[in-house]
């Protein structure tokens, strides 16, 4: 073996082993949904807390309304808004303890770790964040259809063939099976941004629609009281109402993994730019919820549907709008909660035994964890194709309180 030939040996052995160096000091978080990228602005913070907390929910207000009456109802809504903001202000705070140097809690569940211990904290956190992640996608998935499938009927006025809610469904799950690729938090910005844009817009219509519909003439016609005629009928809807409200102002879920994206030094903490988002974001709650309620329980009373838009048949274009809106919404809002659900199968323990053990390249363990990853990946992709078309049968047959 010559000279040159012993150079460029020892060279590519170098280069080896810098690149064996490197891959051995890669931080698990630089390539998770959550944590990949850390270059959000605070405006990121705004409208992604908007399209997480103003969502379908807040068609439902002036309902929850209906069931409280004016001055329960505007003391729970009025309540809602300053125990979540402040509870929002908190987990801002917990996010960094030692702001710019120490430890980012990034996630729900190593917060809930932190405070409750390793074991205990996992236990606690992530079964009731995933429950409301997972259970939120599901409504909005449903909402998604449904409010799809009420713009076509509207925009079509009768000219269009009926088709089941259940390919609605599935035409909003198909955008999200696209929409689901994108890398982290800051890919879906665009997204998140169209989304929070149409919350606004819809919830507006919802207002100013139910505003102009309640006209002096009309006005002495509505009835504001229960409508429920026994005391156990008051006050079942009175429970259901606060659920109600409730659920308007979820959101808390995904606020750690939001702030995760925003950089942080010990000159500017992360929680600054966080915060001045929320403050914006909250704005926009106290707008678009306080006109909504208030205003679509001034128009109907306690008429008014569960959902105020059904309420609201005219004008039509005006309404078809609004549904279209909700339709944009929720396409937004699915990924904002999906996101840390995905950031949790990413962290399945055959990739991080291969990212933190290093094992060698087709040894029998490199090929036990790559074989159970494919496995995992493949059941993902076949369970939700499945499951639709079990979906499918049996929407076919299925009959509400059959």
């Amino acid at each position: 073996m010559s000279a040159t030939e012993v150079m460029e040996e020892c060279t590519e052995t170098a280069r080896e082993r810098r690149e064996e160096e490197r891959l051995r000091n890669v931080n698990l978080d630089d390539w998770l949904p959550i944590t990949s990228s850390r270059t959000a602005k605070w405006y990121y913070s705004a409208f992604h807390n908007v399209t997480a907390m103003v969502g379908a929910g807040v068609l439902g207000l002036p309902f929850a309304m209906s069931q409280l009456g004016w001055p329960t109802g505007v003391a729970a809504i009025a309540s809602s808004f300053a125990i979540t903001l402040y509870t929002l202000w908190q987990l801002v705070e917990l996010h960094e303890p030692a702001p710019g140097g120490g430890k980012r809690f990034d996630r729900y569940h190593e917060l809930g770790q932190a405070a409750f211990g390793r074991r205990l904290g996992v236990c606690l956190i992530v079964p009731l964040q995933l429950i409301v992640q997972v259970g939120t996608d599901i409504v909005y998935m449903v909402t998604g259809g449904q409010t799809l499938k009420k713009f076509v009927e509207l925009a079509c006025d009768g000219r269009c063939a009926d088709i089941r809610l259940t390919f609605y469904i599935m035409m909003f799950a198909s955008a999200q099976f696209v929409l689901s690729q994108c890398p982290n938090f800051n890919s879906i910005s665009a997204v998140s941004a169209a989304a929070a844009a149409m919350s606004l817009c819809y919830s507006m219509i919802a207002f100013f629609a139910s505003v102009l519909k309640a006209h002096p003439a009309a006005a002495a016609a509505v009835d504001y009281g229960f409508k429920a005629t026994t005391a156990a009928g008051r006050v079942f809807g009175a429970f259901n109402a606060l659920g109600a409200v409730s659920f308007a102002f979820a959101g808390h879920n995904v606020v750690l993994e939001i702030q995760a994206t925003i950089p942080s030094t010990p000159e500017r903490p992360s929680k600054r730019p966080m915060w001045r988002g929320v403050v914006v974001a909250y704005a926009v709650v106290a707008l678009c919820y306080f006109t909504v309620a208030f205003g679509g329980y001034h128009a109907f009373g306690n008429a008014v549907a569960p959902n105020v838009l059904i309420s609201l048949e005219k004008p039509r274009w005006l309404v078809a709008a609004a549904n279209l809106m909700v339709v944009v919404h929720v396409i937004g809002a699915y990924q904002v909660y999906a996101m840390p659900v995905f950031d949790m199968i990413e962290t399945i323990p055959c990739i991080i035994w291969l990212i933190m053990r290093k094992p060698a390249k087709y040894s029998l363990s490199w090929l036990m964890n790559w074989c159970f990853i494919i496995i995992g990946m493949l059941l993902m992709l076949v369970s939700p194709i499945g499951g639709l078309r079990q979906i499918i049968l049996d929407a076919s047959k299925y009959k509400f309180y059959s």
